[in-house]
């Protein structure tokens, strides 16, 4: 497993950077619009095992363990998009559960790709997209190759979930919220990364795929061939109506790109491409 301790030479910062800098959990920069700030933290590249193990408990036979290569760095949101920058950006907030703060809910991949789209108007140098599967995972893990990002236990302390282990439709665990948190209501993982475990599912890039396969891949990304505009959608995380089993780093969902649900969001990637634009290195 690497340990994130590759080094590497992003473009740094970008112009339309607000601020940035450098903290424990490594590179960093933000832009803020409409007074609205989002950060976006540095992810270097290196080797993992994706998937797990059959001993793991809650898998799932699609969860297959083989070593994937991410060969680029890339830049990922330490957070979910906020309601309050879907609405500074779109005009509007299509959320359930309603906080400035809190996730962005009941938008669809083609509401992300709008949303995105519309990100791309207002700043042409920001590459912005959905991090693909393999890329999530990996920064889901930082480092780990446990059911969770965190030592010890899995509670809600950690992690807005259900609060059981095993689903149960009236069960709930005692102190469960029931409804999204804010995004960085519990703590991050160990590359700065808030609510890679539950609160939402995260929309990823790629087309769902039954099977990921048991060899070793390198940027297994799915180039789009603008064929599949109505296939089914990887999505990841968990959620806070979702057990323990369906929050762990590995867990893997699909959901047609329409799919509009109060446990659904986004977080954004920057595009491999921008890496080399902009002004200055870091290093």
């Amino acid at each position: 497993m690497n340990l994130h301790s590759q080094p590497s030479h992003p473009v740094f910062p970008y112009s339309w950077a607000s601020d940035w800098g450098e903290d424990r959990y490594g590179l960093w920069q933000a832009f803020i619009y409409q007074a609205v700030r989002h950060i976006f933290r540095w992810i270097e590249p290196g080797s993992f095992m994706m998937g797990s193990p059959e001993t793991e408990q809650g898998r799932y036979s699609d969860e297959d363990l083989h070593q994937v290569t991410i060969s680029q760095g890339f830049w990922l949101a330490e957070t979910t998009v906020t309601q309050a920058l879907w609405q500074a950006v779109m005009g509007d907030n299509p959320s359930h559960f309603k906080g400035a703060e809190c996730p962005v809910e009941q938008v669809s991949w083609a509401d992300a790709q709008a949303f995105i789209a519309k990100l791309r108007q207002l700043y042409p140098d920001l590459n912005a997209r959905l991090p693909w599967e393999a890329e999530w995972e990996y920064a889901c893990r930082a480092g780990t190759q446990t059911p969770f990002n965190f030592a010890g236990e899995l509670t809600l302390a950690k992690v807005n979930y259900r609060g059981t282990w095993e689903y149960k439709s009236d069960e709930w665990g005692k102190g469960a919220k029931q409804a999204t948190a804010e995004v960085k209501a519990y703590p991050c993982n160990a590359w700065g990364l808030f609510a890679m475990h539950g609160n939402v599912w995260e929309w990823c890039e790629d087309v769902w795929r039954d099977s990921l396969g048991t060899a070793a891949v390198c940027d297994p990304w799915q180039v789009p061939t603008g064929l599949e505009p109505d296939a089914l959608r990887v999505v990841r995380g968990g959620s806070w109506d979702y057990d323990g089993g369906n929050v762990r780093c590995a867990i893997r969902e699909r959901i047609w790109p329409d799919g509009r649900y109060d446990r659904l969001g986004l977080r954004l990637a920057l595009g491999h491409a921008e890496l080399q634009q902009g002004g200055g290195t870091a290093g």
